[in-house]
Formats: structure tokens, sequence, C-alpha cells
């Protein structure tokens, strides 16, 4: 059985380190089979990288560190609710659980941006504020179809 609340405090005691540090409020733990394979604070503030968070260092760290990239016999901890971002990369990883002591509601209400952006992004593509859209590339081979065919599809 997993201590979940021990990893949630130790992913928070990871954020609070990082904030002494000037750095932003989260920090990250993961965890295979009662063995912690990562740990990771925020490093956006010493890499000038928006994709540094604590969830995603920690899954670079742990994929690394366990030879492949899938992680679903992990467990991801984090000290605030994962952004859309990592929530992303956490499901891409197969992470099949996760768990977070402070919400997207409370990080807002400290001056941090969180909460809203799930609603956007919940939005169709053409209602959200940043504008992505599919343009089609006429007589373009498809990078799918190359990946599919060198995979024996």
């Amino acid at each position: 059985m997993q201590d979940h609340e021990s990893y949630l405090r130790e992913a928070t005691e990871l954020a609070l380190a990082n904030v002494a540090e000037g750095g932003r409020p989260y920090g990250a733990v993961i965890v295979r089979e009662g063995e912690v394979v990562a740990r990771a604070a925020n490093r956006i503030h010493a890499t000038n990288d928006p994709s540094d968070h604590a969830e995603m260092v920690a899954i670079r760290a742990a994929s690394q560190r366990l030879g492949r990239p899938k992680l679903d016999d992990c467990i991801v901890y984090a000290s605030g609710r994962p952004c859309p971002m990592c929530h992303a990369a956490m499901r891409l990883a197969g992470v099949k659980q996760g768990y977070f002591a402070f919400t997207a509601e409370e990080a807002e209400a400290e001056g941090l941006l969180s909460a809203g952006i799930y609603a956007e992004l919940c939005r169709p593509l053409e209602e959200q504020p940043m504008q992505v859209r599919h343009q089609p590339l006429a007589d373009q081979p498809s990078p799918y179809r190359a990946w599919a065919e060198r995979k024996g599809g």
C-alpha cells in the first residue's frame, strides 16, 4: 500500500525549497512499487524553459532512470494540481494515478495562472485565445503514414 500523504508532503517540501531559492511553488515525486524513482522542482527560473515544470522534469528523470518512456506502473505526486501540459505528459507516459496537495484555484488566488487555462482548453480551437488552426498541405507525404509503415502498419 502506498503512503500517499508522505509522498505529497515530499513534493510540497520540494516546492517550498524551490520558492526559497527563487523558483515557483511546485514540486513532484514519482514512485514505482514504493520506491521514489524521481523527484523534481519547477526549474523555469533556472532554465528559462517554460516546459520545465516539476512534473515534466520528474517524468524526464524517471524515464531516463527506468530506461523507457512508459511510466504505467508509476504514481505521480505533485504539490499542486498538474497543469494541462503536465497532465497530458502524464497521460502520454501512461501514468494511471496522480495525486496533488493544492488546487489550481488555490494557486490562482495567490497570483499564479492556473485555473482559467483548464476551461480555455476545453473550448473548441476556434474559441480559444491562442490561434491554432488546421492548414492542410497538398501533395505533402504524411509523417504519420511514414511512421506507420516503418512500424509495419
